[in-house]
């Protein structure tokens, strides 16, 4: 890492000498803590104060690194983090990147990418996963300080707003409130000259403000409009930790695939689902998704968050099988337009067909496969001829093609029904329904299920919804 300008005179010359020796004294960071992008904020918003301006990251001896990693690895294996495959990654990868590339800020795209594996058309604007899974890291880290690591001599952090490791002796103060004691290797912390301190409690007292600044500038880009501080999520229900544990819990975030069907005409004139016997080698648009659809990836996108963990979300026409085999899926829509359903298990006691012949020809309806007491043998929206006042969906846990995968099927005959189908298992009176019909008080009891909803619908939204049909499926 180049060093700022040279000073041009001889006072000068010393005084960036003084400088150089007071970063490295008492408030600096360990040496072989090579990450210094704290320090490097608050050096750029005091160049105007300074002449010059150094830090030094560039002396790191191999025993440091090792022992920087050793430290690393010590917490991959720790019984806190055990488990936690993405989050092991994630850490590890910080590491490297503060040794191998000292001073250099990771930026969230590289991280999604190169850890996570996302495509190169990555936006950080609308896929929250980096911010969400670094939360879940540094969650993980103070629970280990916390528990096994109480007795530990030092603490490794990642900062709030950076992607930068930090570490520092226990009994310090964090990083994050911008001091660490200096490196005990050998190299002892360089006094100023008196002639220097009046220059120190200067810079000390800049150094201050400089931080208030940041901390209110920080403080008013997360207030609302009404000025108000934003309130953190409230914890989750109990009810959402025990039926989405099984999605939160995995190496790699779940994936929603909502339904995006095939359609043909032009949007300013009208569209209509595509025919391959009318429409032949017509061409095809696979890029519009129903409200319901939308709401849905919202309401899963706010329990997600709650609880922690982020949701990646894909069309149902750039879906592929192997990510049916190698992911928790969640998906949204009924095979009628999520045609991805149609290639991979799927329900068995409740399955959708579309109507060949009659008035209703062209509707989708859900088959009972085998009728019980007080049930349907088909379950039928209201005519679409006619405003919607009724919809049916299924809501099924299934297992997914590798078995150690699930597949979450929400699914109404229309789109206000698979809105309904969501809001079923992300609204907390619907799900404690659900669990309370399906005797699961602990998320160890959850086994495949498949379900029938009945969905009153008023103005285009679902109003209420209810329970109509239940099959427990072994494990």
């Amino acid at each position: 890492m180049p060093k700022t300008p040279p000073c041009d005179t001889t006072n000068e010359t010393k005084m960036c000498s003084e400088l150089s020796a007071f970063s490295l004294g008492e408030v600096s960071l360990r040496r072989f803590d090579t990450v210094t992008s704290f320090k490097s904020i608050y050096c750029n918003h005091m160049r105007g104060l300074l002449l010059c301006c150094y830090i030094d990251v560039t002396g790191v001896t191999v025993s440091d690194r090792a022992q920087f990693l050793a430290e690393i690895e010590r917490l991959v294996n720790s019984h806190t983090l055990h488990g936690s495959e993405s989050l092991c990654k994630l850490l590890r990868y910080l590491a490297k990147q503060a040794v191998e590339h000292p001073g250099v800020q990771v930026k969230e795209y590289q991280i999604a990418t190169e850890v996570f594996g996302r495509q190169a058309d990555f936006d950080p604007q609308l896929d929250s996963m980096v911010r969400v899974q670094a939360g879940r890291l540094r969650s993980k880290l103070a629970e280990y300080y916390s528990s096994e690591g109480t007795n530990d001599s030092t603490i490794v952090e990642v900062p709030k707003g950076s992607y930068a490791v930090v570490i520092h002796d226990r009994g310090t103060l964090s990083p994050q409130a911008g001091t660490a004691e200096a490196h005990n290797n050998g190299i002892q912390p360089t006094r100023a000259p008196r002639a220097w301190v009046a220059a120190v409690i200067g810079l000390s007292l800049a150094l201050v403000l400089t931080i208030a600044l940041l901390a209110r500038e920080y403080s008013s880009e997360h207030r609302n409009g009404s000025g108000q501080v934003a309130a953190a999520p409230p914890e989750s229900p109990a009810q959402f930790r025990i039926f989405w544990k099984g999605f939160i819990t995995g190496p790699e975030e779940p994936w929603a695939i909502f339904s995006n069907a095939q359609f043909v005409g032009v949007p300013t004139f009208g569209m209509r689902y595509f025919d391959a016997k009318r429409d032949g080698k017509a061409f095809i648009l696979d890029h519009y998704t129903g409200v319901g659809e939308v709401l849905a990836i919202h309401n899963l996108d706010l329990v997600f968050a709650s609880l922690h963990q982020s949701l990646r979300v894909k069309r149902g026409s750039l879906f592929s099988l192997d990510d049916a085999k190698n992911n928790d899926l969640i998906f949204i829509g009924s095979p009628g337009e999520n045609l991805t359903l149609q290639e991979i298990p799927s329900t068995k006691e409740f399955f959708f067909r579309r109507i060949q012949e009659g008035p209703r020809a062209g509707n989708m309806e859900i088959v009972n496969v085998t009728p019980r007491q007080g049930e349907s043998a088909t379950y039928l929206a209201s005519p679409a001829n006619i405003p919607l006042t009724e919809d049916y969906a299924v809501v099924a846990l299934v297992k997914g093609i590798d078995p150690r995968h699930s597949e979450l099927i929400l699914a109404g005959t229309t789109t206000i029904g698979t809105q309904a189908a969501v809001e079923y298992v992300t609204k907390e009176n619907y799900l404690a329904t659900l669990l309370q019909r399906l005797e699961v008080n602990d998320s160890s009891q959850l086994s495949p299920f498949e379900a029938v909803i009945r969905v009153k619908v008023a103005k285009g939204v679902p109003v209420e919804s209810e329970l109509v049909a239940l099959r427990k499926l072994p494990k």
